[in-house]
């Protein structure tokens, strides 16, 4: 995992003041609620007295309670009332939560993970135009798959796996019929065509930032007319946005764990349809059933190769790359680097609290500091802003 980073975690909608959201990101259990005012907070989610996960807990106006004893803690993450000591307790100030940066951006929730700075310090959440100038309808879906983050951004980096992986589910036929067929054949070549394009020509790689790009021709050596075209733009930590003439989507493979990541995928409504369907609701159809195709066809089919793949943690050195595989090469060095960065500017710990080796095959084994000012979104919560004393009181 690279510290120093601005990582999406859940879509922005699923975070209500009336109910907290548990999840797992970054080997951590977090906790996510609003405040009264819609101001987001992000926590860990254990709670310090006997390590009950808040994410389970319930909301108490501006504080979260503990789903095991009710002790109930605010957004700046200190602990606010103990009900088995009463009402004018002294509550010890190591009763505290870690509060940690999130911001809203793109309808998704974004968490710093890395060192300790002042939030005017903390860097823009990075997003190339494809995404930030992009008008489309869309719709997004998550899920959760079994496998390191680094092979999973891999498999989207590039598209010359596709005429392998991807033939042989009776539901693949929609593909063939629907992108690969030609009209003079009503589509019944798709699979033949889908199956004849091997080759990747015309491939360039470039790179600006912390951005990748990578353009493409997948097709037939004996019949150029059977081509696609694809522009494939990765920005750091963990997004992916593919173009083609056919469909455009944006993924963040985001970190989960060491063995798991979670898939935040967004698909873009298909420019082919929208002069037939007028309707917004209409036209968030197709987008929709792709993800669903996706997530329970497509993408099933590339991690169960994934799966097993060794070792399950990519990084330079495991792979023995093709010409074609330059993004893929980019990416690793450009990660290592990143690592590299970040644990030159961490303090070196003692030896007596120094962190257990990394497992992800990266070498890094800081362990980013977590901020303790209060978890404001960009929904205009103040730093150090005193909490709401009568709505943490209230049932």
């Amino acid at each position: 995992m690279i510290p120093n980073q601005w990582y999406p975690i859940v879509e922005a909608k699923e975070v209500r003041n009336d109910k907290p959201l548990g999840v797992r990101r970054m080997g951590q259990e977090l906790v996510l609620w609003r405040d009264l005012d819609g101001n987001l907070v992000c926590q860990g989610a254990r709670c310090p007295h006997k390590g009950a996960n808040l994410g389970d807990g319930r909301m108490k106006g501006n504080t979260l309670e503990c789903p095991y004893h009710g002790f109930r803690y605010g957004a700046d993450g200190a602990c606010r009332v103990i009900p088995a000591m009463g009402a004018d307790a002294r509550i010890p100030g190591s009763l505290r939560v870690p509060t940690h940066p999130v911001r809203e951006r793109f309808g998704l929730v974004w968490m710093w993970w890395g060192d300790e700075r002042p939030a005017a310090d903390l860097p823009q959440i990075q997003a190339p135009p494809e995404v930030t100038d992009n008008q489309k309808l869309y719709a997004t879906k998550r899920w959760t798959r079994p496998v390191h983050y680094t092979r999973y951004i891999e498999s989207l980096l590039e598209f010359y796996h596709v005429t392998y992986v991807h033939r042989d589910h009776w539901f693949n036929y929609i593909d063939y019929l629907l992108l690969y067929g030609t009209p003079g054949k009503l589509g019944l070549d798709g699979r033949e065509r889908y199956l004849a394009a091997t080759r990747i020509t015309n491939h360039r790689v470039e790179t600006e930032g912390q951005t990748i790009r990578y353009s493409f021709d997948h097709c037939q050596e004996d019949d150029p007319a059977n081509t696609t075209h694809y522009v494939i733009t990765f920005t750091f930590p963990c997004m992916v946005h593919v173009q083609t003439e056919q469909f455009e989507t944006t993924s963040w493979l985001v970190p989960i764990d060491d063995h798991h990541t979670e898939h935040i995928l967004r698909w873009y409504e298909y420019e082919q349809v929208k002069p037939v369907l007028r309707l917004e609701p209409l036209r968030r159809l197709l987008p929709w059933a792709s993800l669903y195709m996706e997530k329970w066809v497509q993408d099933p089919q590339d991690v169960r190769i994934m799966e097993h793949q060794e070792p399950k943690v990519s990084a330079g050195g495991v792979n023995k790359f093709i010409p074609v595989d330059e993004m893929n090469a980019k990416y690793l060095s450009m990660r290592a680097k990143l690592i590299a960065d970040a644990s030159a500017a961490e303090p070196a710990p003692s030896p007596a609290s120094a962190p257990a080796p990394s497992v992800d095959g990266t070498g890094y084994t800081g362990t980013p500091a977590r901020a303790t000012a209060p978890g404001r979104g960009t929904g205009g919560g103040r730093r150090g802003a005193k909490p709401k004393e009568d709505a943490a009181a209230r049932p």
